[in-house]
């Protein structure tokens, strides 16, 4: 009670004292229920086509993910960040999101990932710019953190559209109304 308690992250500079909070903490809670939502993703997808030719590039980016999130799970109790209020609906979105697409065949899961997987990219970049215009050497652990999941995020959109995902039906469509989606949960989890 009264005492400040040092968090140190990794080997850098960045404790819970000398960082900026409200941008650290939007920043983790906003990528932890992304990560928990692409893992409901490919749990849907590999609901409905994880016995399919198709199912082992599934379930190897779904094992990514559940790496990302694992970290994002311990970042928000290092850096004591509550979880967004809205994982409850995340969790049936996104199954059901990657269900859903699944069912319109391997063409439909891709899609769904490139989608997704650019949304999650694009966010990325935007927390990189972030990080960088304010002390980068503070935020240089978490930097390496955003940049190694998104490049892995990017992998993802490479290898839906090498599993034509472009031949999904109503591809464009899909993909639009699938990144609103994004946006609209980016925006939410970040706030709520």
């Amino acid at each position: 009670y009264g005492r400040r308690i040092s968090v140190r992250f990794c080997s850098s500079g960045m404790t819970l004292d000398n960082i900026n909070r409200e941008a650290v903490d939007r920043i983790i809670r906003v990528d932890h229920a992304g990560e928990y939502g692409a893992n409901r993703i490919y749990a849907g997808q590999m609901a409905v086509l994880g016995r399919t030719s198709i199912g082992p590039v599934i379930q190897k980016m779904w094992d990514q993910e559940k790496d990302h999130l694992k970290k994002f799970n311990e970042l928000m109790v290092a850096f004591r960040v509550r979880p967004t209020v809205l994982m409850p609906f995340w969790n049936v979105v996104g199954f059901a999101l990657g269900a859903g697409t699944a069912l319109l065949g391997k063409e439909g899961a891709m899609a769904c990932t490139v989608a997704v997987e650019e949304s999650i990219a694009h966010h990325y970049n935007n927390q990189i710019r972030t990080l960088m215009e304010k002390e980068p050497e503070k935020y240089e652990e978490l930097l390496q953190v955003i940049k190694k999941f998104r490049d892995e995020e990017l992998e993802h959109h490479d290898i839906g559209l090498e599993h034509d995902a472009e031949l999904a039906p109503a591809y464009v469509v899909l993909k639009s109304v699938i990144q609103a989606g994004c946006k609209v949960a980016i925006y939410l989890s970040e706030r709520l």
